[in-house]
């Protein structure tokens, strides 16, 4: 299965016999057979940068890696690393900008790793200078369109991370207004807070 978020709005793409349709409201996740044509998949896309209506959109076809491809073909992929820092007190550190409430991450640089991207971006979006890499959390992938209305599929990196710093700086040459430490309930309870930034912050949670 592979996880897309498009306007805030989960696409999976799956193969036929993960398809689980038994406890599955259709009027609220809509369901779609790939037909192989990979423009096809322009209308569900479509549909989902312009309304909100689904809770999800499942397009399921027998060989999902050619779904996969496929779905990509239409996408300029952007690889990105991130990571949730936790401090001493167990607080986590968080950022505001460009009026949301995030996590920090950026794009991995030509002959970068992806773990090494994670930590120069956490460092210099939040003037951090030791962080500790821990475990690889997960992989989010959301949708987007750049400057020139291309669309763009990023595809971020997360990992655990902790510091013994507490002074935070943030980067305002990166539209990040500010940077706090703040307990992993009340970050999850910040309103508006993107669902694959809640879903990395759940993967930290379950990884204990």
């Amino acid at each position: 299965m592979y996880e897309i978020h498009i306007n805030e709005t989960p696409l999976f793409l799956i193969q036929n016999d993960e398809l689980v349709t038994d406890s599955l409201d259709t009027s609220k996740n809509l369901l779609i057979r790939y037909n192989g044509k990979a423009r096809s998949l322009m209308n569900p896309i479509d549909m989902l940068e312009k309304t909100q209506r689904w809770d999800s959109v499942t397009v399921y076809h027998h060989d999902v890696q050619q779904l996969k491809a496929d779905f990509e073909s239409l996408y300029k992929i952007l690889e990105a690393g991130g990571g949730v820092v936790a401090n001493e007190k167990g607080e986590i550190l968080t950022m505001y900008r460009r009026d949301s409430w995030d996590l920090p991450k950026g794009k991995i640089d030509k002959g970068e790793t992806r773990a090494a991207a994670a930590i120069r971006e956490v460092q210099e979006e939040t003037g951090l200078d030791v962080v500790e890499l821990g475990a690889f959390l997960l992989e989010t992938n959301h949708t987007y369109k750049n400057r020139k209305g291309k669309r763009v599929i990023k595809r971020t990196y997360w990992y655990k991370m902790t510091t013994k710093e507490t002074v935070l700086k943030p980067e305002i040459e990166e539209d990040i207004e500010l940077c706090e430490w703040m307990p992993v309930d009340t970050f999850l309870q910040k309103r508006p807070l993107y669902n694959t930034i809640r879903m990395v912050v759940q993967a930290y949670l379950n990884h204990g």
